[in-house]
């Protein structure tokens, strides 16, 4: 069944007096949703002043370690059994956990961020199979290699007086999707087919984020082609985001526009991606994500994909909790699979959380085609469908600041 989703337009006309800055999209943890989104300054927690205390009760706190700079890093790898056996222990449908088999590393990665009140830097550098993938379709990564192993690379400022608004210049993450490159700050260890199938992984370009009151956060970009850092259209792709943000749940639209196929004679492609987050309790969290997009070919004619996906996870104990997770993606001209296909996809977690350093996950995921798309052994037997089985363990580091 196809999927309406509508686009919201934005206008804003001035700034509003007095806000706390809000988020564009939710940050997941242990406890919170997962989204793929801009950083933007959290809201600070309410006052509360403490009672007066003698000026010598307090001793005066240590300057910063690293004079504001802040490092933090994660090494991620993964084990999976596929039920079907197939050519190259290749597993279709899953980003960064690309082989069956013997372990692999799918992340090692340091970050570096430098922020004051105005200016800011940040930086994600990586190794390993998530890199290769998401720069596997950069015309600039594929000419200056160093550029494979940059997730995020971008400039902050935070002009004064504009009420928490935040711009960034450079290489981010998409504002789109439920769900994130690390895989630690996701309920399930494998992506969905939506995060894989229906959106990009980044943008190089100008992105804004203005709180525009205490519970709605706007935002704009301009950018380049789908995860180019150039040599793809450059700027000729505008993206507009929206957060609202109540105590118990996180409604966010993202809508992206503008050329994105390689080429000289191509048409627009459009994407729109929504996400409902709610979170009754500190320990039961749910999201409802939805993706239409629609690439139209120059001179005429059109593909386009959709899917809807929920997701759910319960903290049963400081170390342990479950996920789950359902959904459907369609596929009707082949676009985002390279065949005309629905897939269903269904996935039970597993975590236990060693400490604040070290996560584990166990997870058991089925994937299902109305077509027979998966290959089976060296016989070359297609089916439609396919079993996994994958332990994933991801160590922490920091952050040292």
């Amino acid at each position: 069944m196809r999927i309406a989703l509508c686009i919201l337009a934005l206008t804003v006309s001035g700034w509003a007096a007095e806000v706390d800055p809000g988020q564009a999209t939710p940050t997941p943890d242990a406890a919170a949703a997962p989204t793929a989104g801009q950083t933007t300054p959290a809201t600070p927690a309410p006052a509360t002043p403490d009672a007066p205390k003698p000026a010598d009760a307090t001793p005066p706190a240590p300057p910063p370690k690293y004079d504001g700079w802040a490092f933090s890093g994660l090494v991620d790898g993964y084990s999976t059994y596929n039920g079907i056996n197939p050519p190259m222990s290749a597993n279709l449908l899953q980003n960064f956990d690309l082989h069956s088999g013997a372990p692999r590393l799918s992340l090692l990665k340091a970050t570096v961020d430098k922020s004051d009140k105005v200016f800011g830097i940040h930086i994600d550098v990586g190794l390993g199979e998530t890199m290769r993938l998401i720069h596997a379709g950069d015309v600039a990564a594929q000419q200056h290699q160093g550029l494979r192993y940059v997730e995020q690379m971008y400039l902050i400022a935070k002009p004064n007086h504009t009420h928490g608004t935040e711009i960034d210049f450079g290489q981010f993450v998409t504002s789109a999707g439920a769900e994130v490159i690390e895989s630690s700050s996701n309920w399930d260890y494998t992506r969905s087919l939506l995060f894989a199938l229906a959106i990009p992984y980044y943008h190089f370009g100008i992105r804004t984020s203005t709180p525009v009151t205490k519970t709605l956060t706007l935002g704009v970009q301009v950018v380049n082609g789908w995860n180019t850092i150039w040599g793809n259209h450059d700027f000729q792709n505008v993206g507009i985001t929206a957060a609202y943000t109540k105590t118990k749940y996180t409604y966010s639209v993202n809508y992206y526009v503008g050329k994105s196929d390689l080429g000289t004679h191509v048409g627009e492609r459009n994407l729109i991606d929504t996400t409902l987050l709610l979170t009754p309790t500190g320990k039961l969290n749910f999201y409802i994500n939805g993706d239409y997009g629609r690439d139209n070919n120059y001179g005429g004619g059109y593909n386009d994909w959709y899917g809807l996906a929920g997701a759910g996870r319960y903290q049963l104990s400081k170390v342990f909790a479950i996920a789950g997770r359902l959904e459907c993606f369609d596929d009707p001209g082949g676009f985002s699979t390279g065949r005309r296909q629905t897939l269903k996809e269904g996935t039970a977690t597993a975590e236990g959380k060693v400490n604040d350093h070290l996560v584990a996950r166990l997870e058991y995921r089925h994937d299902q085609s109305n077509q027979a798309f998966f290959e089976e052994g060296n016989a070359h037997v297609m089916k439609k469908g396919m079993d996994t089985v994958t332990i994933g363990i991801v160590g922490l580091l920091g952050p040292l600041k």
